[in-house]
């Protein structure tokens, strides 16, 4: 097939981007990158400690995948106007795994390495907001010709094909062209993460707290939980981000709404005291992180393996309130068929969310917190307390016209208020990180 023109990006917001594959989870990447980036925040004025970590993430760079030779990088986020995006994506990638906890990798069921997770994180300029929109793994899309990872030469374009073979076709690179593509978005930032990356920063954080509404067996991850509150780490951690046959209708797009409320739990354990004021666990996140690089189980893009650029997102995103963190589930519809799992993308409502990412206009949610029946919205969380400005007041100006009458104004034009909220369309679901969410098992 002939090669599709990539969409200009001239006068356009960036955003970002996320998705889910069968034997990845989302969560995987997006912990990561949050790990890496709130270590280096916490320990940048650590002095020994600190330099260590900034010294081991300059060599990071050797390995780092370069997005577009073409394209500048911003020297930090303040340069980019509008916002930044930033793709993550999970591979179920066997290579370097423990075949122990993954049978499948010694039986060699499915080589290749797909993206599994696919998320786009879009943080925006001030005032701060952070959206993370999930692609289901099953969605049929077009695919742009990619040049292969080995530069033996270049996959065709493809015009439907799921979205977790682009990482195939092409490795990361691939992946972020194909997001661009469908969003019609510019992408700054990429990185991917594979399991035993995932399970050892799970570790490093200390776990993730998760409800499960009733008793989970899954014998295709091998999780098994009763209802009721868990903090989960390690094993358990990437089981119940990849498990899908033990929850809701079964469905990805009910995984999706489970990675969900582990990445909303987990936001809120980042932004706590328990974790960034404690420098032991900022280190060991940040070294956790470099680690996974080094041993080939976290990737990045080029622009991501700058310790400044790393502090400089860590202060971007620490103060988020709760209600201004959404994720959402890019808008599908079924494709059809006896028995059919694929899912067609739903433009007109993901233009809607797309419009009001390059406004910067905060988001209502007005759908359900799943599509594929994953979870239940069980209440509100409590924002922690942010420190208060020491910006001073500005002294009330004088009226120089006290007493006298007004002279006619002009009418003024009506403007829409900025912070006036977005209600998103009834077919994109998700939550935000101030509602807390509980997992339905599989009915």
């Amino acid at each position: 097939m002939a090669r599709q023109p990539r969409p200009s990006t001239e006068g356009r917001t960036p955003l970002a981007r996320h998705g889910v594959l069968r034997t990845r989870h989302p969560l995987v990447t997006m912990l990561s990158m949050l790990a890496v980036v709130l270590g280096v925040v916490g320990l940048s004025a650590t002095g020994i400690a600190a330099y260590s970590v900034w010294d081991a993430a300059e060599a990071m760079g050797a390995n780092a995948v370069v997005l577009d030779e073409d394209k500048p990088l911003p020297p930090s986020l303040g340069a980019i106007e509008g916002g930044v995006n930033l793709l993550l994506v999970g591979s179920d990638s066997c290579e370097g795994q423990d075949v122990a906890l993954f049978p499948r990798c010694a039986d060699d069921d499915s080589p290749g390495e797909r993206n599994d997770v696919t998320m786009l994180v879009h943080i925006s300029d001030e005032p701060r907001r952070v959206t993370v929109v999930s692609f289901p793994r099953d969605m049929l899309v077009p695919i742009p010709a990619c040049e292969k990872e080995d530069g033996s030469g270049t996959h065709s374009a493809m015009s439907s094909q799921m979205i977790n073979a682009s990482y195939m076709y092409g490795g990361l690179a691939c992946t972020v062209r194909t997001v661009e593509e469908l969003t019609g978005e510019q992408i700054h930032f990429a990185g991917a993460i594979r399991w035993t990356g995932v399970i050892n920063m799970s570790d490093a954080i200390g776990g993730v707290d998760v409800c499960v509404a009733g008793d989970i067996s899954d014998r295709h991850t091998g999780l098994n939980l009763t209802a009721g509150h868990h903090t989960l780490v390690g094993v358990e951690a990437l089981q119940f981000l990849r498990i899908r046959h033990g929850i809701g209708d079964g469905s990805d797009l009910g995984r999706i709404s489970n990675q969900q409320q582990f990445m909303s739990s987990m936001v809120r354990k980042l932004q706590s005291e328990s974790v960034l004021a404690n420098p032991a666990t900022l280190l060991n996140l940040a070294t956790t992180a470099i680690n996974q690089v080094q041993q080939g189980q976290l990737v990045l893009s080029s622009g991501l393996t700058n310790p400044t650029l790393m502090v400089q997102i860590a202060m971007a995103v620490k103060d988020v309130p709760y209600e201004d963190i959404v994720f959402v589930q890019y808008p599908t519809r079924y494709a059809g068929g006896s028995g059919a799992s694929r899912v067609m993308p739903v433009k007109d409502a993901a233009d809607a969310l797309f419009a009001a990412l390059r406004e910067n206009r905060p988001l209502t949610l007005t759908g359900e917190a799943s599509q594929g029946f994953g979870v239940e919205v069980t209440g509100e969380a409590a924002q922690p307390p942010v420190t208060p400005s020491a910006t001073p007041v500005p002294a009330e100006p004088v009226d120089a016209t006290a007493g006298q009458t007004p002279a006619a104004e002009a009418p003024e034009t009506e403007q829409p208020a900025a912070d006036e909220r977005v209600e998103l369309p009834s077919q994109i679901a998700g939550q935000t990180a101030a509602q807390t969410t509980c997992t339905l098992p599989e009915n």
